[in-house]
């Protein structure tokens, strides 16, 4: 049985092909077109699916799509009455985008799907499952467990903003919901907008900053904002809010509530902004836990499974996980939107046509990497006809060139194997770099990714050594967990540090791997295993053997604004539009100064700053 899972039209769009209940390829749709959050009908990466599972369109049994449209709509209608005359602007704005477009789009889907085949009958295919319904069954089909509680948190999907379900082989049920317009989603987005970044896009940013401020304003949030029950069911007073009816996140009201309208996106960080940053991840980390806790103590289930935007929120999970309330949590690693297209497959395959699990002791996502890769051949073609100078290096000599020139200080883009599916870069296309520079953070960030200089760089380590240097006793293959750099590995604070606040503590080294310390000393950890990348692990036993440290700085192969590169030339064009100095596609070994084509600075234009 072949299943084509869809999700788009919002942000995020994607496409994941089932093949007898396996996943076999998975893809966003903004690693095509080269703009980032795609929202439109993901038809490259569709195509791209099939072709990679050896399907033919019209072998298609069935394609899923992840939202019931009506139902959004109703939500959408029910929103603007219940708040009318106010939201008419809103309204006006987006009426004709949905009786144009949205309201029928079982006939745009298959519209579009006709690029694919124009002989099928594509709506008679075209199946439709509830926004979170599709959220929880990318999170628990392809979990490693049997049984699971599965909670799932975002913005909004049709009515649902949060839910809870029962996994239980084939069987997935949801039994708690909460509707909009109370949303823990939106309540961070908010911030987000608040604090000056971009909402769907900038949320990662809040996380990141959160660090450098103290939870000053979390009381307030919570007597104000929010009113959070035990259980972690909660309220949003909708008295500061204006995503119900107006163009923006936020109001006068919560304005004059912290006592200044929203940052801009050109205005300086102050302490004041991080301290905001800090008191909604504390927030956001109260309503989880209690949330968590209930669940736990409510259905007596150890297994827990995570997905939605919100579980995109490693601290959050990592907190979560040593609360101890369950022995195993699974997150989703495409827990937004883009993940809701492999949920709407698995569940076609499960309740629809009642189909078995592939029973495992691993999940089933594959290291995330399920997206295109290229044959030697064809990259070596493609890199020559952009004018590129490489050398062709055997496996065993390209990895000892990538770790010497990573303990000399390069920065190095590594484009390997399949492409991965969801926000984070895994080491297949990645830029990576030595942890142990106390530069490097600021190198990465300014010359390197050209984007603010706060930000955090997660560690790839050796699985095997993990728990040497970090506070995790399990695996995070996904780098969706947060922990602490080991305690023999931290650097004591001096009387000088403890009275530097805010952005001032960045460049104070905390660990022997400063990196990827944060100012908190957390890290974004990913533990890599020779079972899902034995070449990026090859790379990390490599550099350990150079240098005593079985960890490197991974972050995504793109800048800021820029998608995740898709093709050997994407990374052609990033490494040489960039402070990239070393680069290996495939078995590839590019070095900038042998470089004979000009530099591209100016491609960076292309991308919207997130």
């Amino acid at each position: 049985m072949r299943i084509l899972g869809l999700s788009g039209y919002y942000h995020d769009s994607a496409a994941a092909l089932l093949v007898d209940g396996q996943l076999v390829a998975a893809a966003q749709e903004e690693r095509f077109s080269r703009v980032k959050h795609d929202s439109g009908f993901p038809g490259k990466a569709a195509a791209w699916c099939l072709e990679a599972g050896g399907v033919a369109p019209r072998e298609l049994d069935a394609v899923a799509f992840y939202d019931k449209p009506f139902l959004k709509f109703e939500r959408l209608l029910e929103t603007y009455l219940a708040f009318a005359p106010r939201g008419f602007a809103s309204f006006r704005k987006a009426m004709p985008v949905w009786i144009r477009e949205k309201l029928f789009l079982k006939g745009l889907i298959a519209k579009e799907l006709k690029a694919l085949d124009p002989d099928v009958d594509w709506a008679a295919r075209l199946l439709f499952s509830e926004h979170h319904m599709s959220h929880a069954a990318s999170a628990f089909y392809p979990s490693p467990f049997e049984e699971a509680v599965v909670l799932t948190m975002d913005g909004v999907g049709e009515w649902a903003t949060g839910s809870a379900a029962l996994g239980s082989g084939t069987e997935l049920q949801i039994f708690k919901e909460m509707h909009f317009p109370h949303s823990l989603g939106l309540l961070y987005s908010a911030l987000t907008y608040y604090l000056g970044f971009k909402v769907n896009s900038g949320e990662y940013k809040v996380m990141g900053l959160a660090p450098y401020g103290e939870p000053t304003h979390a009381r307030t949030m919570l007597d104000k904002l929010i009113d959070v029950k035990p259980d972690g069911s909660f309220r949003l007073d909708q008295a500061y809010f204006n995503y119900c009816t107006g163009l923006t996140m936020t109001n006068a009201r919560f304005d004059a509530l912290f006592g200044r309208p929203p940052r801009t996106p050109d205005q300086p960080l102050e302490q004041f902004h991080m301290d905001i940053a800090a008191s909604v991840q504390a927030v956001t980390e109260e309503v989880m836990l209690r949330l968590t806790r209930s669940l736990a103590a409510e259905t007596g289930r150890r297994t827990l499974c995570l997905a939605g935007g919100v579980a995109l929120n490693c601290v959050a999970n990592g907190k979560i996980l040593r609360d101890g309330k369950f022995d195993e949590i699974w997150i989703q690693p495409a827990a937004g939107d883009a993940g809701g297209s492999v949920g709407a497959a698995y569940l076609a395959y499960h309740q629809l046509h009642d189909r078995p699990r592939r029973r495992s002791n691993e999940d089933a996502m594959s290291g995330a990497y399920l997206g295109p890769e290229f044959a030697q051949g064809e990259i070596e073609a493609r890199l020559r006809a952009v004018g590129a100078e490489f050398t062709v290096l055997s496996d065993e000599e390209l990895t000892d060139a990538a770790a010497q020139d990573l303990s000399d200080g390069k920065a190095l883009g590594w484009f390997q194997g399949r492409m991965e599916f969801g926000p984070r870069a895994l080491g297949n296309r990645s830029i990576i770099a030595d942890p142990r520079s106390p530069e490097m953070q600021k190198t990465l960030n300014l010359k390197v990714k050209f984007r603010e200089s706060f930000r955090p760089f997660a560690p790839a380590v050796l699985e095997e050594d993990c728990q040497a240097w970090f506070d995790l006793d399990r695996t995070s293959p996904y780098m969706l967990l947060v922990a602490e750099v080991a305690e023999r590995h931290r650097i004591a604070e001096t009387e000088e540090d403890r009275k530097l606040f805010g952005i001032e503590r960045l460049n104070r080294p905390r660990s022997a791997v400063p990196a990827i310390t944060h100012v908190d000393h957390s890290a974004r950890i990913q533990t890599v295993s020779t079972a899902t990348n034995p070449r990026f692990h090859a790379l990390l036993s490599r550099f350990k053997g150079l240098t005593g440290c079985p960890i490197l700085v991974n972050t995504s192969f793109n800048v800021r604004g820029e998608p995740i590169v898709h093709t050997p030339e994407d990374a052609f064009r990033c490494f040489m539009g960039s402070g990239i100095e070393r680069l290996a596609v495939g078995n590839c070994w590019l070095r900038k100064e042998a470089q004979t084509a000009p530099e591209t600075h100016d491609y960076r234009e292309q991308f919207a700053l997130d």
